[in-house]
């Protein structure tokens, strides 16, 4: 078994705003939305086997416990990239022994684990 995706929120229009915070500031890039699916707003991003799926809610409260966890070679510099663009950092190095980290949200308010 492995995990194929995680689905986050947005609001109705809220796509613009996702795709600033995955695509640009985390890198990762859009994929293309089945036929089917497309009415139905969001946008799907990769990067290497991550993918995340932004799913619009018409009564939208962001998420701000559960979180995808995504894994990364420079913990440092993706920090450094998010906190640049304006998004939250915070570190908790110590709640994991031996495990770096930080939380941010994306543009939306949904808690993020960067590991």
């Amino acid at each position: 078994m492995r995990l194929d995706h995680v689905q986050v929120s947005c609001p109705p229009g809220g796509e613009d705003v996702a795709r600033a915070f995955y695509c640009d500031a985390l890198g990762m890039i859009e994929l293309e939305k089945p036929e089917l699916l497309k009415p139905r707003g969001g946008c799907w991003f990769r990067l290497g086997d991550a993918e995340i799926h932004v799913g619009v809610e018409q009564d939208f409260h962001p998420a701000k416990k559960a979180h995808p966890a995504l894994a990364v070679a420079d913990l440092d510099g993706l920090a450094a990239q998010l906190a640049a663009k304006g998004y939250s950092v915070a570190w908790d190095n110590e709640t994991i022994p031996g495990r770096r980290r930080f939380h941010t949200a994306d543009g939306h308010g949904n808690r993020i684990e960067i590991v």
